[in-house]
């Protein structure tokens, strides 16, 4: 419980617990956020880990100055981050098999496995590059990738265009609007703000299947 206080905290005010990492630690901070980016990507059991509001708030804060982060290296640090984390997590997949997803399993829910199945059956391989906007979905998706044996070389394409796309959309994102005062002044509602625009499609999905499963 006090693990997900943490990390609820962390994600909330993301922008002051990010200022400090990179005041602390500086250039090391491509490192740490191409790890954290790696492992939300990377592990199916990391979903909870934060991915659009950590590239927000880093384009925001950069925006700002006094960083001595380059946005452009940035960029190009994480987009490597999320296409091997990723390509790890498919053969993950590959190589466990749906078997690791129970009902009574608290973080590889079979919930979890479901919706994300259901979601490549409505999508296909585009699946990939849509699921990089979807929180948990994001985590879940190439590994179910994996399970379904989806032809690497095909999903290495979704792959790095889905991951490119995430990356610099947010990480930009968050540079253009961390110039606005009204941004910087409320960081804490507009990432609880992204990440309920985030989750709304897996929401949505869940309730759906939920209501087919019943009419079934």
């Amino acid at each position: 419980m006090e693990l997900i206080k943490t990390i609820i905290d962390f994600i909330l005010h993301i922008d002051k617990n990010l200022a400090v990492i990179i005041h602390d630690y500086q250039g090391w901070t491509y490192l740490i956020l191409f790890a954290i980016i790696f492992a939300e990507t990377g592990f199916v059991v990391t979903p909870f880990l934060p991915g659009d509001s950590l590239l927000f708030a880093a384009g925001a804060l950069i925006a700002g100055g006094n960083t001595g982060l380059d946005i452009y290296f940035m960029a190009l640090i994480l987009i490597i981050a999320a296409f091997a984390g990723n390509t790890l997590n498919y053969f993950l997949g590959n190589y466990l098999g749906v078997k690791v997803f129970k009902a009574e399993n608290k973080v590889l829910k079979l919930d979890y496995y479901l919706q994300t199945q259901s979601f490549f059956n409505k999508h296909g391989g585009k699946a990939v590059i849509f699921s990089r906007f979807v929180p948990i979905i994001r985590t879940i998706a190439p590994f179910v990738a994996g399970v379904g044996k989806m032809p690497f070389g095909r999903y290495s394409l979704y792959n790095i265009i889905g991951g490119a796309s995430w990356i610099i959309i947010f990480l930009f994102a968050g540079k253009f609007f961390g110039e606005i005062p009204f941004f910087k002044n409320h960081f804490p509602l507009v990432s609880l703000a992204i990440i309920l625009i985030s989750v709304i499609p897996a929401v949505y999905a869940a309730v759906k299947a939920r209501k087919s499963s019943k009419t079934a």
